[in-house]
């Protein structure tokens, strides 16, 4: 069996696009990748994926019209009524990333009763980032740093790369293994720089509505034929299986 990324995340791009040349509401498109959402949820539960993370908004998301926003926002709260018990049933653990003092107090309300529900899932782990940025998480864990370094908790001579994760927004989530980008686009836009750091970049044109379970299982396929050497140098000599191309870093960052 190829080997299975471990935690995938996704940038579920083109929903606008989709309705806009299809004569629908850009509110359409982002009512159909709501229902994409769910099959591939379903698909990585079939793959066997442990962390799937999913970019539902960003902070930059903000600028966009306010009817816009307002639709996302009722969408998502109540997308997570309507789910989570099928999640639950299904043990996934629904996990929030991103700040939540900007969000809608009926949306947090919502996310936080399926935290508590599905808290002891462990089949698959979806984290869902809503007003998420890398950059600001970056800022936030330095923040934090800083007031610890002040505070004397924290010897500013022992800061390296683990003390810094413990810092970001969820320490226990693993790095990227695998990310994918819907709909053609080909940017990282701002999402989990540091978890990021060693993934696997994988392109692909269809928009996110039309994404399924076929398609993760493409994605995945070609994650299976990349050689993971995180900045080492392979023996030429050796076997790719002796290789062990899907060996972890040297040192972990995320690890407690």
């Amino acid at each position: 069996m190829p080997p299975v990324p471990g935690h995938i995340a996704i940038v579920m791009d083109g929903n606008g696009r989709w309705a806009t040349r299809r004569g629908l509401t850009r509110a359409q498109g982002h009512a159909a990748g709501e229902k994409a959402l769910m099959r591939v949820v379903e698909g990585a539960v079939e793959i066997g994926i442990r962390h799937l993370t999913v970019f539902a908004f960003s902070t930059e998301n903000w600028c966009r019209p306010a009817t816009e926003v307002g639709f996302l926002m009722t969408l998502m709260r109540r997308a997570l009524r309507k789910h989570r018990q099928r999640l639950h049933a299904e043990a996934v653990r629904i996990c929030h990333l991103g700040r939540r003092t900007g969000l809608p107090p009926a949306l947090i309300s919502e996310m936080e009763a399926a935290e508590r529900l599905t808290a002891g899932n462990d089949r698959l782990i979806l984290t869902i980032c809503l007003d998420y940025g890398g950059r600001t998480e970056l800022v936030d864990a330095a923040r934090s740093i800083a007031e610890a370094a002040a505070a004397g908790t924290l010897d500013p001579a022992t800061l390296d790369a683990r003390t810094f994760a413990r810092h970001l927004y969820a320490p226990d989530l693993p790095d990227v293994d695998l990310f994918i980008r819907t709909s053609g686009e080909q940017r990282i836009s701002n999402f989990l720089l540091w978890q990021c750091a060693y993934a696997e970049l994988v392109f692909v044109d269809t928009p996110w509505p039309d994404f399924d379970r076929h398609h993760l299982r493409q994605a995945v396929e070609v994650y299976a034929t990349r050689n993971r050497t995180y900045g080492t140098v392979e023996d030429p000599g050796r076997s790719p299986e002796q290789s062990a191309p899907r060996r972890q870093p040297c040192t972990s960052t995320t690890e407690p």
